[in-house]
C-alpha cells in the first residue's frame, strides 16, 4: 500500500473508506512543499483546496488588529486543514503558514466533489463522516463556551 494511501486512512473523513475508495482519492491528491515561514494560504483568499500535512507542521493563525499574529492551532502529520471553506464555499478564515518547512498533500474543490459525485458509496461515507466531525467541533465549541460563561460569572 502507497504511503499516500497510509496517510489518508488515518484522516478523519477517510478512515471508512476501502483500501480502493482510498485509491481513488489518492488519484486526486497532489504534494506540496513550502519553505519555512511561506503561506499556504491566507485570510480572506477563497477557499479552493483542502490540506493534509504530510511531514512538518502548519501554523494556523490570525493578524489581530494592534496586537499582531495570533496563532491558534500548530498542526502535524496526518492533519486535515483547509477543508470548511472547501465544504461551504466561502473563504479562509485564517492563514495558514509553513512552521519549519512542510510537504502536504492538497486536494481542490472540483475534483474532491466530482469524486464524491461520482463515487456515490464513497460519497456518502466522506459526508457521514464530516458530519461528524463537524458535530464534534460544535460538541467542543460548547464545551469550551460553557467553561469561559462558568469563569466569567465569578
Amino acid at each position: 500500500m502507497s504511503a499516500t494511501i497510509e496517510l489518508l486512512k488515518t484522516i478523519q473523513i477517510f478512515k471508512d473508506l476501502t483500501p480502493e475508495e482510498l485509491g481513488r482519492i489518492s488519484e486526486v491528491c497532489e504534494e506540496r512543499k513550502y519553505e519555512s515561514g511561506a503561506y499556504v494560504f491566507h485570510e480572506g483568499e477563497p477557499g479552493n483546496r483542502l490540506f493534509i500535512v504530510v511531514d512538518g507542521a502548519v501554523r494556523i493563525s490570525r493578524q489581530i488588529p494592534g496586537a499582531g499574529e495570533e496563532a491558534l492551532a500548530v498542526l502535524k502529520k496526518g492533519s486535515l486543514f483547509g477543508e470548511m471553506a472547501v465544504f461551504d464555499h466561502s473563504e479562509r478564515s485564517t492563514d495558514a503558514i509553513a512552521d519549519g518547512g512542510v510537504t502536504v498533500l492538497t486536494i481542490s474543490r472540483p475534483e474532491f466533489e466530482m469524486l464524491l459525485e461520482f463515487n456515490k458509496d464513497l460519497g456518502t461515507k466522506v459526508l457521514w463522516a464530516v458530519i461528524r466531525m463537524l458535530s464534534m467541533r460544535l460538541r467542543s465549541t460548547n464545551d469550551s463556551l460553557k467553561s469561559f460563561l462558568a469563569m466569567s460569572m465569578f
